[in-house]
This record gives C-alpha cells, structure tokens and sequence, in this order.
C-alpha cells in the first residue's frame, strides 16, 4: 500500500477549490446549448474538443454533465438519503451548494482538474463474525457517480447477460430464485456455489479499466473513473490510497461489479452452463456431481486467473440446491416440482431483528413497537412472500405472541404490579398471585395458559400488533 497522508477533521479544510466550483449549475439555464449534447451510439463518431485539439469518441461527458441529467442524479441522491462522507456535508445541504458553486465544478470536471475525494469506511458486522466494508463517498461525489451511472447503464444493459439479476433496471431477486427453480425443474439438481471473497475490495483496476475502454471511447470518462476508483479511503482521520476494490456505497460500484462479472457470464454461456447470477452471487446447474466438481475447478481458475478476482474455497461448494442459500431462499423438492422456501438462516436474522423492538431495555412506547414490528414484518413478507411460507409464518406468530408476553411481564416486573394487571385481565385474584410470584424463567412464563389467557391473540391483535400470516396472505 502506498504511504498515507494525513488528513484534518475540519470540514474547511476539505473542501477543495474544486468543490467550492460548482457556481449556479443548477438553474434553470443550461450551460450547454440544446444540441449540444452528442447522443450515444456504438458508432465511431468522434468530435473535436478545445483542450489542446485532442480527440474523444462519441462525447459521453457531456451527456454525463447535461443539467437534466445532473438534475436526476441529485433527486436520486436526495431521495435515497444516507450518511455524509468525509467532508461532512450531509444530503440536506448539497443543493444550497451545488446552486452556489455547480457551474465551476463542471468545468472542473469537464477540463479533467476534479479530483473525488476518499470515501469514508463503516464497517457493518455480518452474521458469521465477519465485517462487511462500505465506503461512503461524500454527497457531491455521489451525484456525479449516479450522474455517470446514469448515461453508462444503458449502453451496458444491452451487453448485459439475460442471466443477470442484480442491480439492473427491471430486475430483481424474486426473478433470479424463479430461474434457479426453472434449471431445478429441468433436471439439474447439482449446484456449483461459487463465492468471490471481498468481492467490491479486490476488483482489479487495470483489468476494469480495460474492459470499460471496450465500450467507453470518451478518455475523460475514463479517467474520472480511474479517479473514483483511486480517490482513496479514510480510516480513523488518515487517507490511504487504493489500489484495487470497488467500495460498496458508491453509486456507480454496482454498474461497475457488472461490467466485471459481464465476463464472467460470458464465459458461462459460450461453455453452455445452465447459471444465475445476482452480483457476486453466482449459482451453475449441472446434472451430476461429477460435472459439477469439474465446472467448480475449471471456473475457479477462470476467476483468478482471467478475472483476477479471489474465490473464497472455504465458502464455495459443491451441493444439492435444496442444501444452499440463494439471497435468503433455498428449495425443496414436492410432489409435481421444486418448492421456494425461506432458508433458515433468514429466519434467524428475522427473530433477531424482531427481538429488538421488544427488548425491556428499549424505551418505546406500545404505539412505537408496533409500528416497528410492521415494518420489519412488511419488508420481510414483501421480499420473501414468493416462497411457501403458510407453515412457517404461523410458527414465527408464535414465536412473536411468546416475544410481546415477555415483553408485558417484564415491564410489569414487580410482583404486586403483576398481580393487578392479572386481574384486570380477567384472571381470578388467587390465581394471579400465584403467577405473580412465579419464579419461572420469561420464556418459559410467556408460553404459560394463565398469560395466554390473559394476553389472548385477539386481544394483542386489537392493540394493533401485527403477524406474520396475515401479511402474508396479503402478497398472495
């Protein structure tokens, strides 16, 4: 790694002459004539350009840096939120700023003198103990990542493999596990599960590079790329230089992932693997174990060798389908086909999500944990409803109604407070005292008949709290 630079904490100190540039971009004027923007096509179309009389391809930047365009970009950022980067400014600040200095930073982009600044690190903890590294580039940085994202995706999308699911328009997980059990359906009931360790970290520059100049024949789109990839990262208030990886968090990254893996699939199809891919998660169907083992072995040294990317041996394998984790799902074989099921290892980040809300220890109200349990269980039934979940939802109820019992109990805590809430509940005056004084564990109490009877499921369904089966019967 090349030597680190310091630094300052002080958000003046970060900002550049550069950023300071963006002057009245935003208004309504446009910088550039109507026409001025040269449309996008594979042909080999190139226009003189006033710097220096150099030649470049087809003019990307400019639609890249066309104010409608730069418009959409800042809406998109705005309306996804999100932290700050290094420099502090968050996204309700950027559009006083981009309207007071916008016209200048594009002129700094446009003449190739912009410089990205590093993104910030977050570690997020990921369920097996590891972290999962994301970096944060600043707000200004992100609406020029979309900017560019915006003009390079459809040009890719018509390169892009029918086989690839992940982060493209139209596209989405529920159609890569549908695919999967198309290929299960068929026949193919091996599975070869490679999986690329640090996947955004160790993407090979160079080799990206190469491949996005295949297509991209503007050379400052290039380089404002190269940039992005090289602005570096900061760490406890010191830059360090990268010198391969796409951070997760920046906007343009997914675009940049599948135009990688786009190789990949390539590769798949001329050898005719049956294969799904969403992002780096990649599953090959094959009919054999046999097959299987020897497609594992000839598309790792693909990967590393041609790709240049790490395959993660320990976590890669060969197995049943039914056996595997696909984004959250797995399968299961029935009678007339292959079902979708939710993996276990979903409902476990599920029943820990759940469990945070009705901690004693949280300071919300009833009101307030409702409404959180809604959205957790509405996201959750809105991305996996598309398995076969009748069963499991009324066992995750449970589960739930023992949870909210806990929860009442604990907040009763003493034991004269229990014993009145007992009784106004409806439970005879000794029985409550000898509940009140139990010594049973919480979960143990919670599945007792005296707190089923005096928390029914019609009374904790009258207080709002909502379950997982009725949701669930929404989406079917």
């Amino acid at each position: 790694m090349k030597d680190t630079r310091e630094y300052g904490e002080n958000r003046q100190l970060h900002k550049s002459f550069e950023e300071r540039l963006w002057e009245g971009y935003l208004q309504e004027d446009r910088v550039e004539p109507e026409n001025s923007a040269v449309a996008l096509s594979n042909s080999s179309t190139s226009e003189e350009e006033a710097n220096g009389g150099k030649r470049y391809a087809m003019g990307v930047l400019e639609e890249i840096l066309d104010q409608d365009n730069m418009n959409k970009a800042f809406k998109r950022v705005k309306s996804n939120k999100g932290k700050h980067g290094i420099d502090g400014m968050t996204v309700d600040e950027l559009l006083p700023f981009l309207k007071e200095n916008g016209d200048q930073i594009r002129q700094a982009i446009m003449e190739g003198t912009y410089s990205p600044k590093p993104v910030r690190r977050v570690e997020i903890p990921k369920p097996d103990g590891g972290k999962r590294l994301l970096g944060i580039p600043t707000v200004l940085d992100r609406v020029i990542q979309q900017a560019t994202a915006q003009v390079l995706s459809p040009i890719y999308e018509r390169q892009f493999s029918d086989n690839s699911y992940g982060f493209r328009p139209g596209r989405d997980a529920h159609q890569a596990v549908r695919k999967c059990k198309g290929y299960i359906d068929a026949g193919y009931k091996w599975t070869v599960d490679i999986d690329l360790a640090k996947y955004f970290d160790t993407v090979n520059h160079d080799k990206l590079m190469r491949l996005l100049s295949e297509t991209i024949k503007d050379g400052r789109v290039l380089s404002l790329i190269r940039k992005y990839l090289q602005s570096g990262v900061m760490i406890n208030g010191v830059v360090m230089d990268t010198e391969e990886g796409t951070p997760q968090g920046g906007n343009i990254s997914p675009l940049l992932s599948n135009v990688m893996l786009n190789e990949l699939d390539k590769e798949l199809t001329k050898r005719g693997l049956k294969y799904c891919r969403y992002a780096d998660d990649c599953n090959i169907y094959v009919k054999s174990r046999k097959a299987a083992e020897r497609v594992m072995a000839s598309i790792t040294k693909y990967l590393e060798g041609e790709l240049r990317l790490k395959v993660n041996r320990e976590k890669s394998t060969v197995d049943r389908p039914w056996k595997l984790n696909f984004l959250g799902f797995s399968f299961y074989l029935k009678k007339g086909g292959t079902g979708i099921r939710v993996h276990p290892k979903s409902v476990r980040k599920l029943k820990a999500k759940l469990k945070e809300p009705m901690g004693r220890s949280n300071a919300m109200s009833v009101n307030q944990r409702i409404m959180k349990l809604k959205q957790i269980i509405t996201g959750w039934v809105n991305y996996f409803g598309i398995a076969d979940m009748g069963r499991l939802a009324k066992e995750l109820d449970e589960w739930l109604r023992r949870r909210i019992r806990i929860c009442y109990w604990k907040r009763w805590k003493k034991i004269k407070t229990r014993h009145d809430n007992l009784v106004k509940l409806g439970i005879e005056n000794y029985k409550a005292w000898e509940y009140a004084n139990t010594r049973k564990g919480y979960w143990r109490i919670s599945n007792s008949p005296i707190l089923a009877t005096a928390l029914t499921n019609e009374r904790l369904k009258k207080q709002g709290f909502p379950t997982i089966t009725e949701r669930y019967l929404l989406v079917h």
